[in-house]
C-alpha cells in the first residue's frame, strides 16, 4: 500500500475546493489554507546548515535556482525570483517565499518550479530523505501531480498587496486613493514597526472632508513609493518631493472584508488606543450602521456604484459665459441656460475624490468629466422653488467657431436636500485643489 502524508491529502482536498469555486481570487477562503500547505510541504525536512547562525528557509531554495541558471532555461522563474527580492514590501524570507509561491501560483508555473527544484542537486541535498516529502518517492509523485494540478488553474490574485506576508497569509483589504494637487492632505501619523499609521484627520482637511481614510489604517505607499519599513518623517519627506502632483495613496485598511480587526494589527491598534484614548476599533456601532443605510436608501434618486452614490438629476443644459468664472456670474448665467430652452436630460452624476463624471441615464455614455481643478465655481439658483436647480463653471473646451474662455453647466436635482448635498461635495473637492500654469 502506497504512503499517505497528511499534508498531501489536506493539499488535495483544498485543491478539490479550490476547483469548485472556479477562477481562484483572493476572497476564496481555500486560498490561503492551500498557499500554507505548500509551504509546510516545501520545509518539511529542510536541514539547518551546521555552524551557522542564519536560518535556512525554503526561499533561500528559490534563490538557488537562480544561481544556477547557468544556461537560461529558467528564464520565467530567474525573474519571479528577482521581482521577489526586489519587492521593497517584503523584509523577511519568509515574506518572500510567500510572495514567490503566490507569483507561481499567479503564472501557472508551480509544476515546473518544483521540477526543477528535484533537479538542482546542489538544492535537494539541503532536504532529509527520511523526512522530506521532495526526496519520497512515493510521496513526490501526487505531490507533483498536485502542483501539476494547480498549474492548470486560473489565480486571479493580487500581488501588489503583500506588505503583510511577512507575518500572515492572510491579506488585508488594501485601497487605492487618488487626489488631485492639495495645499495638504490633513492626516496626523504614527509610525510604528516600520509602518506609517493614520493617527488623526485634522479638521477640515482634504482627508475629514473626503473621510478616505480613518485613523488605524496603514499608508503601504505612495505614487509607487513603498513605505513598508518607513523611518520616521520618511512619508512627510516623499509627500515633500511630491508637492503639486496627483498622489495615488494605497491604504491598507485596519477592517477586514468581515468588518472585523485585521488581526495581525491588533497590537498595533492597541499602541495607537493608548496614544489616544478616544479612539475606538471594533464593529461599527448598530446606530451607525443604520444611519448608513439609511442614507443610501432616503431617496430613489441616488443608486450605488463601487460603494459610491450616484445621483439621478436632470441636465438642463450649458452655455459659454465668457473670460469670468467667478461665482459672481451664476446669478446671471443659471437664466441664459434656462432661457435657452435647450433638451432636458435624464442623467447619473457621480462626483468622486478627484474629479465629477456625468452619465447619460439611458445610455449610459458619458457626456463629460472634469477634475476638480478645471472647476471654478459652483452654486444653487435663486429662491423657493428653484432652490434645486445648480450649476457650476468650467473651462470651456476651445472650438473654431466658439470663444474661449467659461462654460456654465446647469443641472436640476430631485429636491432641496440633495441639491445642496452634491453642491457641497462638488465645494469640497476643488476647495482643497490648487492650480498649476
Amino acid at each position: 500500500m502506497p504512503s499517505k502524508d497528511p499534508l498531501i491529502e489536506t493539499l488535495k482536498v483544498c485543491i478539490l475546493n479550490l476547483k469548485s469555486e472556479g477562477t481562484v481570487t483572493d476572497s476564496n477562503p481555500h486560498l490561503p489554507s492551500c498557499c500554507e500547505l505548500l509551504e509546510l510541504i516545501l520545509r518539511k525536512g529542510l536541514q539547518q546548515p551546521v555552524l551557522s547562525l542564519a536560518h535556512r528557509d525554503y526561499w533561500h531554495c528559490f534563490e538557488q535556482l537562480l544561481q544556477h541558471d547557468t544556461c537560461g532555461r529558467l528564464s520565467s522563474i530567474s525573474l519571479a525570483v528577482q521581482q521577489s527580492t526586489a519587492c521593497s514590501k517584503l523584509i523577511t524570507s519568509q515574506g518572500r517565499g510567500r510572495f514567490f509561491i503566490r507569483l507561481m501560483l499567479r503564472r501557472r508555473t508551480l509544476g515546473s518550479v518544483v521540477k526543477h527544484l528535484l533537479h538542482t542537486n546542489r538544492v535537494i541535498e539541503w532536504y532529509c530523505p527520511n523526512i522530506s516529502i521532495l526526496r519520497n518517492e512515493e510521496l513526490l509523485e501526487p505531490f507533483l501531480s498536485l502542483s501539476m494540478v494547480l498549474s492548470e488553474m486560473d489565480f486571479k490574485i493580487n500581488v501588489e498587496n503583500c506588505s503583510f506576508l511577512d507575518e500572515s497569509w492572510l491579506l488585508p483589504v488594501c485601497q487605492i486613493y487618488e487626489v488631485v494637487p492639495c495645499r495638504e492632505l490633513g492626516i496626523a501619523l504614527r509610525y510604528l514597526d516600520g509602518r506609517v499609521f493614520v493617527l488623526d484627520l485634522l479638521q477640515g482637511s482634504q482627508a475629514q472632508v473626503d473621510m478616505f481614510a480613518e485613523p488605524g489604517d496603514i499608508i503601504d505607499e505612495i505614487n509607487g513609493i513603498s513605505l513598508r519599513n518607513a523611518s520616521n518623517g520618511q512619508a512627510g519627506v516623499v509627500l515633500s518631493k511630491l508637492k503639486g502632483q496627483p498622489l495615488s495613496i494605497h491604504f491598507i485598511r485596519w477592517r477586514g472584508e468581515d468588518g472585523s480587526i485585521y488581526q495581525p494589527l491588533v497590537k498595533h491598534l492597541r499602541q495607537l488606543k493608548q496614544e489616544k484614548p478616544s479612539l475606538q476599533f471594533g464593529p461599527k456601532p448598530a446606530s451607525q450602521q443604520d444611519k448608513t443605510t439609511a442614507a443610501q436608501k432616503k431617496s430613489q434618486t441616488q443608486c450605488v456604484k463601487d460603494g459610491r452614490i450616484l445621483y439621478a438629476v436632470d441636465l438642463l443644459g450649458k452655455a459659454n459665459i465668457g473670460m469670468y468664472g467667478g461665482k459672481e456670474v451664476l446669478q446671471h448665467a443659471i437664466p441664459v441656460v434656462l432661457e435657452s430652452k435647450q433638451t432636458r436630460k435624464e442623467v447619473l452624476l457621480d462626483v468622486k475624490e478627484t474629479h465629477l463624471t456625468c452619465i447619460d441615464k439611458s445610455t449610459k455614455q458619458e457626456l463629460f468629466q472634469h477634475h476638480f481643478p478645471e472647476i471654478s465655481c459652483v452654486g444653487r439658483f435663486g429662491s423657493q422653488p428653484d432652490l434645486t436647480i445648480f450649476a457650476f463653471c468650467v473651462l470651456d473646451a476651445p472650438q473654431a467657431d466658439k470663444p474661449s474662455g467659461f462654460c456654465c453647466v446647469v443641472l436640476q436635482a430631485a429636491s432641496c436636500s440633495e441639491c445642496e448635498e452634491i453642491v457641497n461635495r462638488i465645494a469640497a473637492g476643488f476647495k482643497h485643489t490648487e492650480w498649476f500654469v
